[in-house]
């Protein structure tokens, strides 16, 4: 059968976008664009057009129906809004990870899960050493915290010559990392609860799960619950974002159940969308009822929690992440007094608790569990590899970030806190590459890491 050529301006076009396809699902791309817009913020803010970048984000934005009307800043949308995506994702990536992770079973998720609360408890304790008055202590919580895009984005950077174990382990870290993160919010950055906004909450929550019991398997289906979770959580005085979270952490791990398995369902549905498409007097209309249940089967190939969080991925590593830096790391320099004691010590305490207390942390509680006989390394992840690893967890930036606008209401102390945060990060990254290039030489004389 002839198939005919497709005109030079589509093939031009399908190339186009297959490679942009394949760029964009580069780990590495994800952590360069962070640190590229990062970088925009700061030059923004500190440019003869510094007042334009505050009166953006003051901008406000309004949402209503008839004579109710929402009206918050652009940088409440963002912050509060859009990063509740953001969560939804981080939720997502904690529920797959038990289910049949690196946390799915406690013998594996013994040593990253010691990792990660040494790698909490030691940068938290050094910030401390340094800001051990109020409200500088507050931010105890900005260098504790693993932005996982950016630190796995920098380790692919290393290529394939760095085992996937390391990667499994960092993952893993980051992960568990995450999830004291959300608990530290919660309880500690959340002002005084409203009981009443739980009883919001629980009527999205038990919305989701009665569509989940009723086999309800579309995404947009559980937009409408997961706002009023969103608005029940906001009411509460915690931070609205936790919603995603818990909708993330809800999100199932198997596929809808159907009277056919899926595969078995595309089989049938093809051939009976082949047979009526061939009819000698085909309706168009009569392909539609076949074609319909050989979508839903498409889609009920992949359990829930794998389909939605590939689909929101992109939207959150591309433009969520990003907008929220562009929003948040635009700290006028001008503004922030280091001869002042206060501001120097939170941008110095969190620095050097990125640089040097995530890597300290993470390997002095990893070598004890192996020395005390309760764990044992991964296959193929040597000392120098769990170094690797606590180097690169010292990559804060948009957690970090998030943590900071919490904890401090000093525009100060809050510009100190971010410079802290984007220079630990950096200098952490800096450090990670460095020490995984001298690694991957060590390991395989002659050859160069190159980017995977």
């Amino acid at each position: 059968m002839h198939t005919p050529e497709l005109p030079r301006a589509q093939q031009m076009a399908e190339r186009a976008f297959a490679n942009l396809e394949r760029f964009l699902h580069i780990e590495a791309v994800s952590g360069i664009v962070l640190l590229v817009v990062a970088i925009c913020a700061l030059i923004w803010a500190n440019s003869p057009a510094a007042d334009s970048y505050e009166a953006l984000w003051h901008t406000p934005l309004s949402f209503g129906i008839g004579t109710y009307v929402v009206s918050q800043s652009l940088h409440f949308w963002i912050n509060d809004g859009l990063m509740t995506i953001f969560f939804l994702v981080v939720g997502m990536e904690i529920r797959r990870e038990i289910h049949e992770g690196a946390l799915s079973s406690l013998r594996q998720a013994t040593l990253p899960m010691a990792a990660a609360l040494g790698g909490v408890a030691v940068p938290a304790l050094l910030y401390l050493v340094f800001n051990h008055q109020a409200p500088q202590q507050n931010g105890w919580a900005v260098p504790t915290a693993t932005d996982i895009a950016f630190a796995v984005g920098v380790l692919a950077l290393l290529g394939k010559s760095i085992p996937s174990n390391i990667r499994v382990f960092l993952l893993a870290l980051a992960i568990i990392d995450d999830i004291i993160a959300v608990l530290i919010i919660a309880f500690f950055y959340s002002g005084g609860l409203d009981y009443s906004g739980f009883a919001v909450a629980a009527v999205g929550l038990v919305m989701v799960i009665a569509l989940q019991k009723i086999g309800i398997g579309s995404a947009y289906a559980y937009v409408i619950p997961g706002v009023i979770t969103w608005i029940g959580i906001l009411m509460t005085g915690a931070h609205p974002t936790l919603a995603g979270v818990v909708l993330g952490m809800m999100t199932p791990v198997v596929s809808m159940p159907m009277r056919e398995r899926p595969l078995e369902a595309i089989a049938r549905f093809s051939g009976e969308l082949i047979g009526r498409a061939k009819a000698p007097e085909q309706d168009a209309s009569d392909l539609m009822d076949p074609l319909k249940r050989l979508r839903l089967a498409q889609r009920e190939l992949v359990p829930p929690v794998v389909r939605v969080q590939s689909a929101l991925h992109p939207w959150v590593a591309y433009a969520i992440m990003p907008l929220f830096a562009l929003a948040n790391a635009g700290v006028n320099l001008g503004g922030i007094d280091l001869s002042s004691e206060a501001p120097h010590w939170v941008m110095l305490g969190i620095g050097i608790a990125l640089v040097a207390g995530k890597p300290l942390g993470v390997l002095s509680v990893s070598w004890l569990m192996v020395r005390l006989g309760w764990c044992t390394l991964p296959a193929g992840v040597s000392w120098s590899g769990i170094t690797l690893i606590g180097l690169l967890a010292g990559i804060g930036f948009t957690m970090s970030i998030f943590i900071a606008t919490l904890a401090f209401a000093d525009a100060s102390l809050l510009g100190a806190a971010k410079v802290g945060v984007l220079s630990g990060s950096v200098i952490s990254a800096v450090l990670g590459i460095a020490w995984g290039v001298l690694k991957v030489r060590r390991t395989h004389p002659g050859t160069s890491a190159k980017a995977a």
